[in-house]
């Protein structure tokens, strides 16, 4: 396992903890390219999340599930595993995942915003389906004590743009339109201030085998290229504080020689964003430590890997499954 902590974003006003509801319309209306850009924005936000932002998880189609109750965002890792396993399933309750969302900030203490963001097309035909309805009561989430405002994202070129926008507005929110993942960093800095603070681009890494160790694959989906002498794994941009881990697969053969071995280099490559913009490499040999059968045995596994590893497996056999 690869783990990446971008540096902190350069000194300023802290942001307040963010108190956010994600409630994902998973109903057929959003079956093919519709849900899995909704999947892809939201796990983007999910990655930027600062441990002590509080995150509910939604999904709903003709009824609605509380995935996951607000709370602190100290592993990303069970968040994202959610949002991969989610499916395409009926009708389109969109009143009743919306006011779950709503119930799980309600009781939420302390400062810094309180807000439900909406992801869908819009097209309700379970539940409240009247607009006016709708409207009047993102207007009372708002303007209750501890208000929970709404903001809506909608996705696909036939969603509904009259309701979200009314929504939006009655919620103290904002509405937008995601067409691409692309989108999501311009939406999520323009409502979260302080978000996104960009610290490095173009980030990437290159795993280079050892002669007798072949490579098996990534476990992520981040996109992946076979290049001379290895494999190349594009991350993307980094936002301040933003972590990263990355799991790939090596097949180790036996070895004659016993003690410490290097298996294969790990080189990073980024560009850092700030008061200097400058090309960075660093060159992480991985080593693995050759003992006897006996010893291996019984030695211990490491379960964070094991499990971020367990999570990653799931997520990819459900994925299969489906298509």
């Amino acid at each position: 396992m690869l783990e990446l902590l971008a540096p902190a974003a350069p000194a300023g006003r802290p942001r307040p903890p963010l108190h956010l509801a994600l409630v994902i319309d998973r109903s057929g209306s959003m079956a093919g390219p519709k849900l899995e850009t909704t999947k892809e924005c939201a796990a983007f936000l999910v990655r930027r999340l600062a441990p002590t932002d509080e995150l509910a998880l939604v999904t709903y189609d003709d009824s609605f599930q509380l995935v996951a109750p607000a709370a602190p965002v100290a592993d990303a890792g069970q968040a994202l595993g959610a949002i991969a396993s989610i499916h395409p399933g009926g009708q389109t309750n969109l009143s009743g995942g919306w006011l779950k969302g709503v119930e799980s900030l309600q009781g939420e203490q302390g400062d810094g915003p309180r807000k439900v963001l909406l992801l869908t097309d819009g097209l309700a035909n379970v539940g409240i389906t009247d607009q006016p309805a709708l409207v009047e009561m993102a207007t009372k989430a708002a303007a209750a004590d501890n208000g929970v405002g709404t903001t809506t994202i909608g996705f696909g070129a036939d969603f509904a743009e009259e309701l979200l926008t009314a929504m939006a507005d009655a919620g103290r929110g904002n509405a937008h339109f995601a067409e691409t993942p692309d989108e999501a960093p311009g939406i999520f800095a323009q409502e979260f201030d302080g978000l996104l603070s960009l610290v490095a681009q173009n980030v990437s890494f290159k795993i280079r085998p050892s002669p007798e160790v072949e490579m098996v694959g990534i476990l992520n989906e981040y996109p992946a290229v076979a290049v001379a002498g290895g494999v190349q794994v594009q991350l993307g941009d980094a936002y301040g504080d933003e972590r990263r881990r990355v799991l790939f697969e090596l097949d180790i053969p036996e070895m004659a020689k016993l003690g410490v071995a290097k298996v294969a280099d790990v080189v990073v490559r980024y560009v850092a964003v700030g008061e200097e913009i400058a090309a960075h490499e660093l060159t992480l040999p991985t080593t693995v430590n050759m003992v006897s059968a006996d010893e291996a045995a019984a030695g211990k596994a490491d379960m964070e890997v094991l499990e971020e590893v367990l999570v990653l497996k799931a997520a990819r056999a459900q994925e299969e499954a489906r298509k």
